[in-house]
């Protein structure tokens, strides 16, 4: 199975959890494919079995020119026969608008054609080990849900 993460982060918080999210999949045996969004074409997902975003939430819900340019890229494709996963970081003091861009990205991935494998992660800012639990448990959930097709 290939999977291509790509990740848009400005504080490091996300591109920690694609990291993580990365080194899972690839002990579950995925073939894995990880990059920044500012050096990624969302068509890049159209020779992978799971396409996964990992995004931050910048101020309240507006997305930066590189999110942005990502996410018209990717509601021109169509992923049918994709699954997708999305997880990000915010900051809750944003409150409506908290992990915003996470659930925009989500809206566009079912737009797109692509199955949803796994529920949004979000998480408060940087990974805790609660959190780093919680991207180990959504890579094994990852695995089995693609294993079993």
């Amino acid at each position: 199975m290939k999977a291509k993460i790509v990740f848009a982060s400005m504080t490091g918080n996300d591109e920690d959890m694609a990291e993580i999210l990365e080194e899972d999949l690839q002990d579950a045996g995925f073939d894995v494919d990880c990059s920044d969004v500012s050096f990624t074409d969302a068509s890049d997902y159209l020779t992978s079995d799971l396409c996964v975003f990992i995004t931050y939430t910048y101020g309240e819900g507006v997305m930066t020119d590189e999110i942005a340019d990502f996410y018209e890229q990717l509601q021109e494709l169509d992923l049918t026969g994709k699954h997708f996963a999305v997880m990000g970081s915010g900051d809750k003091t944003y409150n409506e608008h908290y992990c915003e861009n996470v659930f925009d990205f989500e809206k566009a991935f079912l737009a797109c054609g692509a199955s949803e494998a796994i529920p949004p992660l979000t998480i408060e800012n940087a990974p805790d080990d609660d959190d780093i639990a919680r991207i180990d448990q959504a890579a094994e959930e990852l695995a089995g849900k693609l294993n079993e097709q």
